[in-house]
């Protein structure tokens, strides 16, 4: 039903066939994609499959210093500096004092986004990169800057050509 209703709401009808030119485009898009190899698009080929990058969902559970936004601050640059990202800019809010923090590390390979709800010592984050950044090199570090009692990570290859 959700699924349905958000096909609803975004005027997506799952059922139908694309139009001629919807799929003449879309097989243009991924002809261009395998006959290109050579183009600087940072798109990765592992396994045998080529997509844009690969998107981390990461929770800690039992974490701590939650609500300290200069260690939160340097948790991110850590973390974007062993995945070998480049930091274009850091962007954070602490809600109060003592209270949760949101904010993201933009980074010219995506970005590491982070919720923390100190009162329940969680903590959300996505870690998404292309190219050669590695994101599976940031959970050490957010491991050893926020000490959680569990990391649980999902992983994604998004924009998958093949």
């Amino acid at each position: 039903m959700v699924e349905s209703l958000s096909s609803f709401q975004l005027g997506i009808d799952l059922d139908a066939k694309p139009s001629k030119a919807q799929a003449e485009a879309l097989r243009a898009a991924l002809d261009g994609a395998s006959a290109d190899q050579d183009r600087d698009d940072h798109f990765v080929t592992r396994d045998g499959m080529t997509f844009a990058g690969t998107h981390l969902i990461i929770d800690l559970w039992g974490a701590s210093r939650l609500d300290d936004l200069e260690h939160v601050e340097e948790a991110l640059r850590q973390a974007v500096e062993a995945a070998r990202a480049t930091l274009l800019h850091v962007h954070l809010h602490h809600f109060t004092p003592n209270g949760g923090i949101s904010g993201v590390a933009v980074l010219a390979e995506s970005h590491i986004s982070i919720h923390t709800w100190p009162e329940r010592a969680y903590a959300a984050l996505d870690v998404f990169m292309c190219g050669s950044a590695d994101p599976q090199k940031a959970i050490p570090v957010l491991d050893r800057f926020f000490n959680p009692a569990r990391i649980e990570v999902d992983e994604l290859r998004r924009g998958r050509v093949k």
